[in-house]
């Protein structure tokens, strides 16, 4: 069931000229802005030199900044630019069309339920492992930013993007 999900939203972000993993480093730094790359990786799951290839590559697109850490002269803190932010809307707006064709047929409060109950399963997986459990610890949101995508999922069905 995953894996279509993921196929499904994989066709539809192929259309803005995006990847997976490109997709969920834009989503994650919208709600994080100033993370570090380290930080990046272990949130999003990707390796971190290939997380670096994405960060290159986004960069010369001109969707977001790397500057220096004030606290640590090796270390680089990531910010969505302006140019990057109309794509954080657009991957959202895919996010949930395909939840809506996931979840068609299925009543609202049955969705909640579902979604719920999966990341109910979800955390306690990650307590198994003290690595993926820091990973997967909600971060506090900023006033006014978007959620993350695993937070915003509890919403499902409320016109809510995933």
């Amino acid at each position: 069931m995953s894996r279509r999900n993921v196929q499904r939203f994989e066709e539809r972000a192929r259309s803005l000229g995006l990847t997976l993993p490109q997709c969920r480093v834009l989503l994650y730094l919208a709600n994080n802005e100033g993370i570090s790359q380290v930080h990046l990786a272990e949130i999003t799951d990707i390796e971190p030199m290939t997380l670096v290839r994405i960060l290159d590559r986004m960069e010369s697109d001109g969707w977001l900044e790397r500057r220096a850490d004030p606290a640590d002269r090796r270390a680089r803190r990531l910010y969505l630019k302006a140019e990057g932010k109309p794509l954080v809307e657009d991957i959202w707006r895919l996010v949930e069309l395909t939840r809506q064709e996931a979840f068609a047929g299925i009543p609202k409060k049955q969705a909640e339920l579902l979604i719920t109950l999966l990341e109910k399963v979800q955390r306690n997986l990650a307590t198994l492992d003290p690595l993926a459990a820091s990973a997967a610890a909600p971060k506090a949101n900023k006033p006014g930013r978007r959620r993350t995508p695993a937070s915003k999922s509890r919403r499902a069905g409320r016109g809510s993007r995933s």
